[in-house]
């Protein structure tokens, strides 16, 4: 490009380049002036700003001084106000006596809460004059204040406890006891010793006599109150049953009747077995035999006696079950109200009485029977047998509920346990002895040849120890077997014997009682032999004898005592019957004396058309005498002897019609003319001597 010079400008190119340079000028000179006005508005700032920073460090100066005056100030004003507060505090202390003597005085009944509070502000009275001026008088008074507070808690605590502990029903206890098999869910009976409002007041006063009272007295009143009731309550199920078993004869608990409609009625409490089987049976076999006629045992069994038993002997498994029952309903209440570090040690002491009074009971039984059994009086003992398996069965409960009292208190069941098996083991091993060596008394023996009332006594006194045979076998085995029987035990504590062979043990111990040579079978079958020798007739002693065994064996037949006896007898059913049989032959020997004398020994031989000869005629005289005697003097003295059994006696009376009828059938058709008077002889028909015989050993005919 070419470039212009100002030469070559034109006229109005200069006019421009002129007018460029004046509005540089000019803005130069405005920038000149901005610059300077600039210049002049910081110096003016900076100058308000000095004089600003110099006025703030004189208020500083002034301000500081105010603030540190006013500090202290409110300070002081603070500490003021915490010296008033505290002072207000402290004097409090002074009136606290006052202040809560009215609620102390009037106690703390219907009112705990409010009485605790005040009891709270008295113990922090005592507690401030401790620490601060212990040598003041109103400490003395604000701990007589405290003292007098804690008595009234410990007055309410028994008060309480005395007004509203009372013995549980004899119906309640009933129902905790009964087990209905129907139900699949059982309905458990709570037994309620407190009401819940009270209770809650007695614990929160335990709490605090506890932790503030420091005083562990109505601990004792407690156990002592409340061991009371729990043998009052024990006390008052036996006299329900006194009251209520004697006219009733079963007893139940009439709460179950009270139930709501869809409620299933509970059964009774399920009795256990005593001697009322057993009695019941002699009751029947005494009045009617074996067949429903007389004959049977000499006993008469005391009815009314029995019944009494049977009550005590109900009333004492029960209580022992109730005791079980109410101590473990104890603890769970003793739980809620001691602490507790001492609730085993109250617990044992609350359950000492009610225990003591049970074992003392047990103790009477043991010793009722040994003094029975010192008279010859065995059946005493079968009342052991019932309670001493009710224990056994309720040992297991009666240890978890005393797990963790004294070791003296644990043991006071199990040594109650071994009395009775030792007192049981002697009486079953006397009245063996006793079967043997009972004596051969001619004035004790039935004339009719009846069962012997020691036979009967044996049969139901074995039949009643069948319902008990495990305890029985056990309480044997302990005795017999010594330590033989107690079970050794592996280093981990196991037990190496099975149960089943502990049963087979307790069952063995039983049988070897029962049938062993020298024991009760054994005994008694030796015995009747030697008591049938007192019988002049030996056809009498052949009934004795057959009556005594056919009832013995029928007797074990009709039980499960024939099971029990064929363990370690496995042909005693038949030993029995061959004894029978025996018997049966002896008796039937009585009448060759009758049936001799229609043999063909001695007869003349008669020929056909010859006169008998008067010797002849005089032998023939004497047969038809000689039986028509024989069979008049059987019948007389037979006929008052008795065989209770009917399916025997009809069978022995038929053997007997069969050989005499039809000897003396054929006897008749042998026999010719022999005499004029032929009525003379032959006094009986067949069909009549038939009569005769069918009415023997029948009182009644």
């Amino acid at each position: 490009m070419k470039c212009l010079c100002s030469d070559d400008l034109p006229v109005f190119g200069l006019s421009f380049t002129t007018n460029c340079g004046i509005q540089e000028q000019e803005t130069l000179s405005f920038i000149r002036e901005n610059l300077e006005k600039s210049d002049q508005l910081t110096k003016g700032m900076v100058s308000i700003l000095s004089s600003f920073e110099s006025r703030l460090m004189q208020l500083e100066n002034s301000i500081i001084p105010v603030h540190k005056q006013t500090e202290n100030l409110q300070r002081l004003q603070e500490n003021v106000d915490k010296t008033l507060s505290c002072m207000d505090h402290v004097i409090s202390y002074y009136h606290v006596a006052k202040d809560t003597d009215r609620i102390i005085r009037e106690g703390p009944t219907g009112r705990l809460a409010e009485y605790l509070s005040c009891i709270a502000k008295i113990q922090k009275a005592v507690e401030y004059f401790q620490d601060n001026n212990p040598d003041s008088p109103e400490l003395n008074t604000v701990k007589a204040r405290f003292e007098k507070g804690k008595e009234l808690l410990e007055a309410e605590f028994r008060n309480l406890l005395t007004r509203y502990s009372k013995p549980v029903p004899p119906i309640l206890i009933l129902d905790a006891l009964t087990v209905d098999d129907e139900l699949e869910v059982q309905e458990e009976v709570m037994l309620e010793h407190l009401p819940e409002a009270v209770l809650q007041d007695i614990i929160c006063i335990s709490g605090w006599l506890v932790e503030y009272g420091r005083n562990q007295d109505f601990m004792n009143v407690y156990f002592q109150i409340r061991s009371n009731q729990l043998d009052r309550s024990i006390k008052g199920l036996k006299d329900h049953f006194r009251k209520n078993s004697a006219s009733s004869g079963v007893l139940y608990s009439p709460a179950v009747q009270t139930k709501r409609k869809d409620t299933p009625t509970k059964k009774a409490p399920k009795r256990p077995g005593t001697i009322r089987k057993a009695q019941n049976l002699l009751k029947q076999y005494s009045q009617h035999g074996l067949d429903g006629k007389k004959g049977g045992s000499n006993l008469t069994p005391m009815e009314g006696k029995d019944d009494v038993l049977d009550i005590e002997i109900d009333s004492y498994i029960h209580c022992i079950s109730a005791f079980v029952k109410l101590a473990q309903s104890e603890y769970a209440l003793l739980t809620e109200i001691i602490p507790e570090h001492h609730q085993k040690k109250t617990f044992d002491s609350l359950i000492q009485e009610a225990l003591d009074n049970l074992m003392l009971e047990g103790d009477n039984i043991v010793s009722a029977a040994r003094r029975a059994i010192m008279r010859h009086d065995y059946s005493a003992v079968l009342t052991i047998f019932p309670i001493l398996k009710h224990l056994k069965n309720s040992k297991s409960d009666f240890d978890s509920t005393l797990q963790g009292t004294a070791a003296s208190t644990k043991n006071k069941l199990p040594t109650l346990i071994t009395s009775m098996e030792s007192i049981g083991a002697k009486a079953l091993e006397e009245f063996a002895d006793s079967i043997k060596n009972d004596p051969d008394k001619e004035y004790n023996m039935p004339k009719d040849g009846t069962v012997h009332e020691l036979t009967s006594n044996a049969i139901l006194f074995l039949q009643q120890l069948l319902d008990f045979h495990e305890t029985a076998g056990a309480m044997l085995a302990s005795q017999v077997l010594g330590d033989t029987y107690n079970i050794p035990l592996d280093p981990r504590g196991k037990q190496k014997m099975s149960q089943h062979r502990n049963n087979d043990m307790c069952r063995s111990a039983l049988c070897g009682v029962c049938v062993c040579p020298g024991k009760v079978l054994g005994n008694l079958q030796l015995n009747l032999l030697s008591k049938s020798k007192v019988y002049e007739d030996s056809a009498l002693s052949a009934i004795f004898l057959h009556n005594n065994y056919n009832y013995i064996l029928k007797s074990l037949e009709k039980s499960d005592l024939i099971a029990l006896v064929k363990v370690t007898q496995k042909k005693a059913e038949v030993s029995y019957r061959e004894l029978i049989e025996q018997q049966i032959q002896m008796y039937q020997r009585s009448w060759f004396r009758v049936t001799e004398h229609l043999t063909d020994r001695n007869m003349p031989v008669i020929q056909p058309y010859n006169k008998l000869k008067d010797k002849e005629r005089q032998v023939i005289k004497d047969k038809f005498k000689g039986f028509n005697d024989g069979l008049e003097e059987l019948c007389k003295t037979q006929k008052g002897w008795a065989i209770p059994d009917k399916e025997q006696r009809d069978f022995i009376r038929q053997a007997q019609k069969r050989v005499v009828s039809e000897g003396y059938r054929a006897f008749l058709c042998a026999n010719i003319q022999f005499t004029k008077n032929p009525e003379k002889y032959h006094k009986y028909r067949p069909e009549q001597v038939e009569d005769m015989i069918e009415r023997l050993f029948d009182t009644s005919a």
